[in-house]
């Protein structure tokens, strides 16, 4: 078993599963497992699961520091992290840190693997605190870490398809205020400069690329995502 650092009030744990709730005790309880990692792996449907009480600026440094150390960094995203330009900036900022960063379309567990000995997964937001999973039982670790593998190699590398969504992510917002306005497709196509036929298909990319099935489902995401 890896040591998870010292047990703490509110703090549910067995010897191979701690359980945590936030960002800071997080990170309090497993930086020493991030500073002695050689390989880091993480999958995330935004930026906004993980670190995110950090400033930016911070991350990049840090993965920095570990491209300087020799450590292996992979990130896997969601394509809507990309319809923001905050986000997608912040992205490039990594990869030039030395971050290996895909995006994929396929859903993901949000999850760290520190070394393919430790996992870290992310559970539900409750009165706005994130609780959080560190688990270092073998079998867990090993079927985490498979998962996480075959999303990368079914991914695609960061540049090339933010490239594919340089259109759409300046059409995103507008497109989001026409869906929430619920107005008919000609007049917003209209609005846009575009044909229907077109408007309709920038609407399912764009839906596509959030992980909505439905037009109000693509509004919650985009709020999630700060895009509206």
């Amino acid at each position: 078993m890896l040591p998870l650092g010292a047990g703490q009030t509110g703090v549910m744990e067995t010897a191979q599963v701690a359980i945590v709730r936030g960002e800071e005790e997080l990170f309090a309880r497993t930086a020493h497992l991030f500073a002695a990692a050689t390989d880091v792996a993480c999958a995330a449907n935004d930026l906004s699961t993980w670190a995110a009480t950090r400033p930016r600026p911070e991350i990049a440094e840090g993965v920095a520091e570990h491209r300087r150390a020799g450590v292996r960094v992979r990130k896997v995203y969601r394509p809507g992290v990309l319809l923001n330009p905050s986000m997608a900036q912040h992205l490039a900022t990594l990869r030039d840190a030395g971050a290996d960063i895909r995006i994929t379309r396929d859903e993901v567990n949000e999850t760290i693997i520190l070394d393919r000995r430790v996992v870290i997964l992310a559970g539900d937001l409750a009165a706005g605190v994130r609780s959080y999973s560190v688990i270092s039982q073998p079998e867990v670790v090993q079927g985490v870490a498979s998962l996480f593998e075959a999303a990368w190699r079914a991914s695609e590398d960061l540049a090339t398809y933010d490239a594919s969504l340089a259109e759409l992510r300046t059409l995103a917002p507008r497109v989001l205020e026409l869906l929430a306005a619920g107005g008919k497709d000609e007049p917003a196509a209209r609005s846009l400069g575009l044909g229907v036929r077109t408007y309709r298909r920038r609407v399912a990319e764009l839906m596509a690329a959030l992980g909505a099935e439905s037009r109000f489902q693509a509004g919650v995401r985009a709020r999630e995502l700060g895009l509206v």
